[in-house]
């Protein structure tokens, strides 16, 4: 078994690594100067099962090509099985057709992972799970819910109500209040007059005088995330933390983010490190917990032909 990383998430790359207890593979991934990606693996892969760990997180398209690559780089050296670590599946929010004459992306995206002969994929925390069934491979779809659940579970938090942002999400805020033994969830009805604009029009559930804890998979621009906020502010919450797997932190979200902790209508924010936070970017109320342990047991399970659903953060490898 071999691992190799691209350059989006270098970090959490080396923790994986460490935590596996195996070196990554040496490469050479950059760019030629008229700016097309350049791959060279500098050691033997012949006969190995290799991970590559490669988010297509921003810059996605440069991102998702330097993966494509070193996948036809590693079958051409000859390497048994190309299987793909990517915490963060890029595209993953055009998984429908909304209007007409739309792509569906997210499938556009899986078959060329497809093409280029990956024989699994692991990720964390699809958009939507039916983007599992656009690959023809075995899909892996881990989730960060145990951490996020282990950290509200140390800050005792109590008379807690789980709130999702859009009812797309209500089995991930159901998921969380059922690892954090809380009883109640509420749904924020959102409407999108159009895709770079979300309205939050009601929550559906009772917030009022609880602590609620809004969960998403990711923050983009963080629009949603802030009506949310202010939905839940204005049905008379007590206490409100944001979690999120993925944060995008497109601009402004930043900026936003900032307005929320600065206003204290939020204690804090929950992330993980499926993306590289830019330290420009970071607030002095964000908390990164690490998903390197939670792939580091799963790249050993598969290694081991060891069952991974149901995953429990416990090693109890069975």
């Amino acid at each position: 078994m071999k691992l190799i990383s691209g350059s989006s998430v270098p970090v959490l790359a080396k923790e994986i690594s460490k935590n596996v207890g195996i070196p990554l593979v040496k490469a050479d991934i950059g760019k030629f100067p008229n700016g097309e990606t350049r791959v060279e693996i500098l050691e033997s892969v012949r006969g190995a099962d290799v991970f590559i760990i490669q988010s297509t997180c921003p810059p996605v398209n440069d991102n998702i090509m330097e993966l494509l690559l070193v996948m036809d780089a590693l079958r051409r050296a000859s390497a048994s099985s190309i299987n793909l670590l990517v915490p963060y599946f890029g595209y993953s929010k055009q998984d429908k057709k909304k209007t007409g004459r739309e792509p569906i992306s997210a499938k556009v995206v899986a078959d060329m992972m497809g093409a280029a002969r990956a024989a699994r994929i692991v990720t964390v925390d699809l958009h939507a799970q039916q983007i599992e069934g656009f690959f023809d491979m075995p899909v892996d779809n881990l989730s960060a819910i145990y951490q996020f659940a282990e950290f509200f579970k140390e800050k005792k938090i109590e008379n807690t109500v789980v709130v999702t942002p859009d009812a797309g999400g209500a089995k991930r805020a159901r998921d969380l209040a059922n690892a954090m033994q809380a009883d109640r969830i509420a749904i924020i009805d959102k409407y999108r007059p159009d895709w770079k604009k979300a309205n939050a029009m009601n929550v559906i559930g009772k917030v009022e005088d609880m602590n609620a804890i809004i969960i998403d998979d990711f923050i983009d621009t963080g629009g949603s995330m802030v009506e949310a906020v202010k939905a839940v502010r204005n049905h008379k919450a007590n206490k409100i933390w944001v979690a999120c797997t993925h944060p995008l932190l497109t601009d402004p979200a930043t900026e936003r983010l900032k307005e929320l902790n600065d206003s204290g209508e939020v204690e804090g924010f929950l992330f993980t490190d499926t993306i590289p936070i830019p330290q420009e970017k970071m607030l002095k109320n964000y908390h990164i917990g690490s998903v390197a342990p939670m792939l580091a047991d799963t790249i050993e399970r598969i290694a081991r032909g060891f069952s991974l659903h149901p995953y429990k953060p416990a090693n109890n490898k069975k």
